[in-house]
């Protein structure tokens, strides 16, 4: 069976060279019969898009070259922007990004002239692939996800696998693992429906690695053996090579020695005839980790040794640090404790320069946290219906709790609008009487008037606050529904417990902000200042606009660092709250959110920027005004027009100061600065 696999695979490749050389001939005889115009332009770019794909980059120059002319003599811009994105493709591939970017940058251009939007998602696809490869991850993930929404609506897979591809290499490379899987999911539906055999061995391998990241061992073993089965027998031998030894160690890690060592010792075999350093290096650490735990200590010396003198050949700075850890615990079982801290030393000095260099960072569990994780899984396995109603248990409490503070926010709220009222009554009494004794009451008029404007910012306090809230409880709210008809399955209930779990601590935490700031409302708005970490303020509000960031594909960054202020919590919590939430309302597909906080003349200056659609000049003089300015977002959002009022009042409350920085369709920066200790009478 597996021969006649071989056999059709072989065939089929042949048949596809010949189709491809069919084609390319074919071509290259019509080009030489076209008149010189815009229909010949466009024979040879079909003929240059078939060469690019057979890597026959040099023949793909020539015509690139003699079309370019012909295109730039008809100002035919189309078929010039198409030749000068290959130009690029072909530039790309030999790794010289400074013409790579150059052509892209003038294909966008004329694509941009000619209104063509998938020609504009076409190349920032690509310049986000090339920023990717560069270490510009920012940049890469702004491109690629401005370019998806492009390929999904005309429905081109191939581009669309590449573009899910870059996100995911983009996520992993900035420690963003949940949405690094997410993506190479992704990319794998697509290269599974293309069949793209190339494109889901490299997808299916990158999700193998990340659930091993996550220590989810099974399902990272799951997708290494799925990579296996798509390897060419003959042409894929040194990936086949570098993923036994993997597959062994998944398998130590819930104590599976017979299988671990079935995989590791066919690694072994391979890779000494394959003559791969690497392979064998890693194999020999993996059998070294083996042996140690089956306490079979001068075995495990031996092999740690052979792998260690690899090392002086290969440059494995990851498999380097491996043997020195092993090193520790093979000293440590042998109860010489001198040379264990020596390695241990080694290990400490090797770890350090590899987080320095920003290499892609594998963590290397001590060998107590490996037992502890194997411990761990047993018992889950042995607990699943435990846990099961255990989570179910949480649910509910989850669910009695938030019934609760909902009737504690009813009771305060009632217990305002009462207060409101009585205030109001006593305003329209104090200003009849105002109209008579004008003079005598001018004091009390006065009053009066900062009672009204004391009411107006609660109305609007309220207002914010509430609609914060909205989507919360009725997330919540469906789920209950859900349940009481019973429309969901067992299954179904189990997946929804965490993001419901979620919900219902994003709904608590802003019930208490809200009965806090009721309590501080009734106290004329007078700020309890202290000192509290900022950064913990901006991590608990970013993780409230986290739905609506991935709704909108939009890149989150949080370069905040730990320093404190001094000032009124609640009242700053609404402030970041209501600047993430605009810059939210104010970005597209792809644009950048950053929080940041720096120390300036011994204040805290804190930033948050986006690269959404910019306010122009004009409004940025209505913006922090009472009256507010009221603007659509660029999903039809609504707003009230008073949240920056609003904060403006609680910065100043706090003896600080409230600007913003922007231009149109560049993007907006809005400055906070707030008293680092408390301020000097």
């Amino acid at each position: 069976m597996k021969q006649l696999i071989t056999l059709t695979a072989i065939l089929l490749t042949f048949f596809s060279s010949f189709s491809q050389t069919h084609e390319q001939d074919s071509l290259t005889i019509q080009l030489a019969y076209q008149k010189q115009d815009s229909a010949k332009v466009d024979t040879s770019i079909h003929l240059i898009k078939s060469l690019y794909t057979t890597n026959d980059f040099k023949t793909a120059l020539l015509h690139i070259d003699q079309s370019e002319k012909l295109a730039a003599t008809l100002q035919y811009h189309k078929g010039t922007a198409e030749i000068k994105y290959y130009k690029a493709l072909i530039y790309t591939q030999k790794d010289d990004y400074y013409n790579a970017l150059d052509n892209y940058n003038k294909s966008y251009n004329l694509f941009v002239q000619l209104n063509d939007s998938l020609g504009i998602a076409k190349v920032n696809n690509s310049i986000g692939l090339i920023e990717i490869k560069r270490g510009n991850y920012r940049k890469g993930l702004r491109y690629s996800l401005s370019a998806i929404d492009i390929f999904e609506r005309k429905n081109l897979k191939s581009e669309l696998s590449i573009a899910f591809n870059n996100l995911s290499e983009a996520y992993y490379n900035t420690n963003q693992f949940d949405k690094a899987l997410e993506y190479n999911n992704k990319a794998l539906t697509v290269r599974e429906q293309i069949k793209d055999t190339s494109g889901i061995i490299i997808s299916t391998r990158n999700i193998a690695q990340l659930y091993s990241i996550r220590k989810e061992y099974r399902k990272a073993i799951e997708y290494y053996e799925k990579t296996l089965n798509y390897l060419d027998p003959k042409k894929d031998r040194e990936i086949r090579g570098e993923i036994l030894p993997i597959i062994g160690e998944e398998y130590l890690q819930f104590n599976d020695y017979k299988k671990a060592t079935t995989y590791l010792l066919q690694a072994l075999r391979l890779n000494k005839n394959l003559k791969n350093k690497n392979g064998i290096l890693k194999t020999y650490n993996g059998l070294a980790n083996l042996n140690l735990k089956l306490k079979k200590i001068r075995l495990a010396e031996n092999q740690l040794d052979e792998a260690y003198a690899l090392t002086k050949q290969v440059d494995n700075d990851v498999e380097l640090l491996e043997n020195y850890r092993l090193r520790i615990e093979l000293n440590t079982l042998k109860r010489n404790y001198k040379n264990a801290f020596y390695w241990q030393e080694k290990y400490h000095e090797l770890k350090d320069k590899i987080e320095k260099s920003k290499v892609v960072p594998i963590i290397f569990e001590e060998p107590s946290e490996v037992i502890d994780s194997i411990i761990d899984n047993e018992l889950t396995k042995q607990n699943v219906d435990v846990n099961g109603r255990a989570e179910t248990k949480t649910l509910k409490l989850y669910i009695y709790i938030l019934i609760i503070l909902l009737i504690i926010l009813s009771i305060v709220l009632i217990s305002f609008l009462f207060l409101k009222k009585g205030r109001n009554t006593s305003a329209s009494v104090l200003e009849e009487k105002s109209k008579t004794l004008y003079i005598e009451n001018k004091s009390l008029l006065e009053k009066n008037k900062e009672l009204e404007e004391s009411n107006q910012v609660k109305d609007r306090l309220f207002s914010i606050v509430s609609h914060d809230l909205k989507d919360s409880i009725t997330s919540v709210k469906a789920f209950l529904d859900l349940l009481k008809e019973g429309s969901i399955s067992k299954e179904e209930f189990d997946n929804l417990i965490p993001e419901l779990s979620e919900n219902a601590n994003n709904a608590a935490a802003l019930l208490i902000n809200l009965l806090n700031w009721s309590k501080s409302q009734m106290q004329n708005l007078k700020p309890k200042p202290e000192q509290f970490n900022i950064q913990e303020v901006f991590k608990e509000k970013m993780s409230l606009i986290e739905k609506k960031v991935n709704e909108k594909r939009i890149v989150l960054l949080d370069e905040s660092t730990r320093d404190f202020v001094y000032a009124d919590r609640s009242m700053i919590e609404i402030v970041i709250q209501n600047l993430l939430a605009n810059a939210v309302k104010f970005s597209k597909i792809g644009d950048v959110i950053t929080v940041s906080n720096r120390e300036r003349n011994n204040k805290i200056l804190i930033c948050i920027e986006d690269t959404g659609v910019g306010i122009s000049e004009e409004n940025q003089k209505k913006l922090f005004k009472s009256i507010g300015l009221t603007t659509r977002g660029t999903n039809e959002e609504k707003g009230t027009g008073l949240g920056l009022s609003i904060c403006k009042e609680l910065v100043e409350l706090n003896h600080g100061r409230i600007w913003v920085e922007s231009e149109p369709n560049l993007g907006s920066k809005f400055f906070v600065e707030l008293p680092k200790v408390k301020p000097v009478s």
